[in-house]
């Protein structure tokens, strides 16, 4: 019986036939290229804090997602068990504290409700404080920018325009001009 004890704690697997045939996982092709950098007295790059942050874990935001979701599917069957079980066997089961099966559809319909009226709401608030197409602010700004002319004697040279507005004036005349 020592025997075959001892053969368990010696038993290695077998090595593979061909190398290139192993699959590994991607910490173990890490490790070992890390093994090899060391075996050939490479010296690696000085690491930034972020990328040492990297290499042990998960970050907080992925962690945080994750249980977010699995808190949303775990509190939507919740949700959906209780809304769809027949009082009678939420009493044959011991639960007997439990808000009534109005707020069943009341909450999911609050929150509808709630949501269309503040999509609502926000346009209306962008329409209060859009000016009127008549005012000048719809023409004119604190950042407008008068179209540059040059001299007629730079005709060889002339520069590239700068960014500039499109004065009133000149498009009128291109969309309501005859000629």
């Amino acid at each position: 019986m020592d025997d075959e004890v001892r053969k368990r704690r010696e038993w290695s697997p077998p090595p593979p036939a061909s190398p290139l045939l192993v699959v590994r996982s991607p910490r173990q092709t890490v490790s070992r290229l890390r093994n090899r950098r060391t075996r050939r007295n490479w010296d690696p790059p000085s690491r930034t804090p972020s990328f040492a942050a990297r290499d042990h874990g998960p970050k907080p935001s992925e962690v945080y997602g994750f249980v977010g979701s699995i808190t949303t599917v775990i509190a939507t069957a919740v949700y959906l068990a209780w809304a769809y079980t027949p009082e009678p066997c939420l009493r044959s089961l011991g639960i007997t504290y439990y808000p009534s099966k109005y707020w069943a559809l009341a909450v999911p319909s609050f929150v509808i409700v709630a949501v269309a009226l503040s999509m609502v709401i926000y346009m209306g608030l962008n329409f209060l404080t859009t000016p009127h197409p008549t005012s000048f602010s719809t023409v004119f700004d604190e950042s407008s920018r008068e179209r540059m002319t040059f001299s007629p004697a730079m005709e060889d040279e002339i520069p590239i325009e700068p960014i500039s507005d499109i004065s009133i004036a000149q498009i009128n005349n291109l969309m309501f001009c005859d000629t």
